[in-house]
């Protein structure tokens, strides 16, 4: 008897089905990113393409990645990328998966380096490398260096970098803040960019179940407060910013208003930015008090 041939629509439909039985979250989004991931096709091309066959390979990744996604995984861990802004980068389990909010924090990098003819951008725990790699790729002019404690992390962004083809622009380190930056760029960067860990460490246990058990501690412990490792960015950042400089920082909803209020005293202009939910996200210090 012949081996059934399973078509675009008809993995679509069963993926779906079966998501929806298993309660993962987004099912018909999970099994279009699934399937496109196993053929190569685009979300958009699966329609267009409902009669197309999967060959056994196809059929085997995809089965792969329906386990995994059923059991709980990001489905961008299982997919292996994650689009951002103009780019799609990859991730992998390990490294932190960009959120659409931090598009917001991008947004505010580019605006002061418009003020620069050639900036020079410091990323802070850069994760994959999602905002690094934005800036550069939006601002051609701009250089910039970014850091990161995890050695995995900092592997990734790298590999970033190479596949946008900004690895000439986009330098990462691994180190503690700016313990990873040239020691000749202090008090010559133009713009501070960081989406440090910041959800309050009683907070963490309340975090969905597939962040809580996937995503790296390292990346979301904010310490008591939320704000352990901000307050050490915006003392450390003054150093290292020329004059007018600004520093722009991705913070919890519940944790902006409070930087931005420690922040006036090492800065002479300090705003809070909304992110695309209109929460409070964004907390942005410009002229560093030295």
């Amino acid at each position: 008897m012949a081996e059934r041939v399973w078509t675009v629509r008809d993995a679509l439909e069963w993926t779906c089905a079966y998501f929806e039985r298993e309660c993962v979250e987004t099912p018909r989004r999970s099994a279009e990113w699934l399937i496109s991931a196993a053929t190569g096709l685009s979300r958009v091309e699966l329609y267009a393409h409902f009669d197309r066959p999967l060959d056994e390979d196809e059929r085997a990744e995809l089965r792969a990645g329906v386990k995994r996604r059923a059991a709980g995984e990001p489905l961008q861990y299982v997919t292996g990328e994650m689009p951002f802004r103009h780019i799609v980068v990859r991730v992998v389990p390990g490294v932190f998966i960009p959120r659409p909010e931090t598009e917001v924090l991008v947004d505010e990098a580019l605006a002061a380096c418009a003020e620069a003819e050639r900036p020079v951008v410091v990323d802070l725990c850069t994760g994959s490398g999602c905002v690094a790699c934005s800036i550069a790729f939006e601002d051609s002019s701009a250089q910039v260096f970014a850091t990161d404690l995890s050695e995995l992390a900092v592997e990734t962004a790298r590999l970033n970098a190479e596949r946008l083809g900004l690895s000439s622009r986009v330098t990462i380190e691994r180190g503690d803040l700016f313990a990873g930056v040239p020691e000749e760029l202090r008090g010559s960067v133009d713009v501070v960019v960081t989406n440090p860990p910041y959800i309050p460490t009683p907070d963490l246990a309340d975090l969905p179940d597939e962040v809580a058990r996937f995503e790296p501690g390292l990346a979301l412990d904010g310490g008591p407060d939320g704000l352990a490792t901000a307050r050490r960015i915006g003392d450390e950042a003054r150093g290292w910013l020329a004059p007018g400089g600004t520093l722009a920082m991705e913070l919890d909803a519940t944790c902006v208003e409070s930087a931005a209020e420690g922040l006036q005293e090492w800065y002479q202009e300090v705003r809070v930015v909304k992110d695309l939910a209109q929460r409070e996200r964004v907390v942005v210090a410009r002229g560093p008090r030295l």
